[in-house]
């Protein structure tokens, strides 16, 4: 993967690992973005033109990202961001006062954050079971299961079978799986899937995804109206919304951002995107391998890309990689465990050091 590797230039300098919080940024995509922003100084934001170029290449980017997750792209709207997905997919939903959502000990507060403002709002009932319990925790009154595919803390992969079985709807966040992982909506059965495109994708910030299963999606409200939601713009007081997930969509993304989501897809499907996840699970599993084969307490993982170990400082030894090995890590707050983030664009010489460092 040293062709790969060779498109990032952060590895010329730093040994990268935190796509977990945003993934590193390629040349080709910083190129296509740099021409989209050329192209509008020099011919403008107006017409028919450029505003059917933005639709399809919107659509386009939907399309791709919709074979990544093995859905319909009738079933896949464009937010801002993973959170907005998950807001987009709470707000749809007629959950009512005194109904229960089911969430984890291992989420994001991209999750529960807006778990949090429901609960506030309508007067839901949220309660927290531990990740690897999840689906035995489903009752007759859980109304909505929402947690993580990837548990952002430990790496570990929901039973998304069981919690199938368990008959609850179920709104995953897949922010740590949506270009890391092999991702199949259909056979995962999940009801709602929230993602974005600046981790594991390698684009910008600002782009989400949220999946809405096709015989859900016709029937949900819009949570957030506006132009991208209607089926005919001309007639915006007597709202007519797509008849697909798209009426969740959030906003439209600019241009720009639109052709840095595709340059970072153009650059990952150059080696084949099964190929870099599976280099990059791989590796992963060799550095928690080697992590404990040094006495280093590695969480609780399942088949990822994330790693998390403990060290008795974690900001401290997070500030220490940064400054004196150029290794770019994240501490977890509120844990003992520090976090690498492992990708097919690793190289086995930095890990190795990283895994000396770990066990001191």
């Amino acid at each position: 993967m040293d062709s790969l590797r060779a498109e990032f230039p952060v590895f010329e300098r730093t040994a990268y690992l935190n796509a977990g919080t945003n993934g590193p940024v390629p040349r080709r995509a910083i190129d296509a973005a740099r021409e989209s922003l050329r192209a509008q100084a020099e011919h403008g934001r107006g017409g028919t033109a450029f505003f059917n170029a933005l639709v399809d290449e919107s659509d386009a980017l939907r399309g791709r990202v919709a074979g990544l997750l093995g859905c319909q792209l009738d079933e896949l709207a464009l937010t801002g961001s993973t959170t907005d997905g998950v807001n987009a997919a709470l707000a749809a939903l007629d959950l009512r006062r005194g109904d229960e959502v089911l969430t984890s000990d291992e989420e994001h507060p991209g999750v529960l954050a807006p778990l949090a403002a429901i609960c506030e709002r309508v007067g839901v009932r949220v309660r927290t079971a531990p990740f690897a319990e999840l689906p035995g925790e489903v009752r007759a009154a859980t109304r909505l299961v929402a947690c993580s595919h990837v548990s952002w803390i430990t790496g570990r992969v929901i039973d998304t079978a069981a919690l199938r079985a368990a008959g609850a709807p179920v709104l995953l966040d897949g922010a740590q799986a949506l270009g890391a992982v092999p991702v199949e909506l259909r056979a995962l059965g999940c009801d709602f899937y929230a993602a974005s495109a600046q981790k594991w994708l390698c684009g910008p910030n600002g782009i989400g995804y949220l999946y809405a299963r096709a015989e859900l999606a016709a029937d949900l409200p819009a949570p957030w109206s506006g132009y991208q939601v209607l089926a005919d713009p001309g007639r915006p007081l007597e709202p007519a919304l797509h008849p697909d997930a798209r009426r969740l969509t959030t906003r439209l993304p600019s241009p720009h951002d639109t052709a840095f989501a595709h340059g970072a897809l153009d650059v990952l499907e150059g080696p084949g995107i099964e190929r870099v996840q599976a280099r990059a699970t791989g590796l992963s599993s060799w550095v928690a391998d080697a992590l404990r084969e040094r006495d280093v307490t590695v969480a609780p993982r399942g088949a990822s890309t994330l790693v998390s170990f403990e060290v008795p400082d974690p900001p401290g030894f997070i500030e220490r990689l940064e400054a004196e090995e150029r290794i770019l890590m994240r501490a977890l707050p509120c844990t003992s465990y520090v976090r690498a983030s492992v990708g097919a664009w690793s190289s086995e010489e930095e890990l190795d050091r990283l895994v000396g460092l770990a066990a001191g």
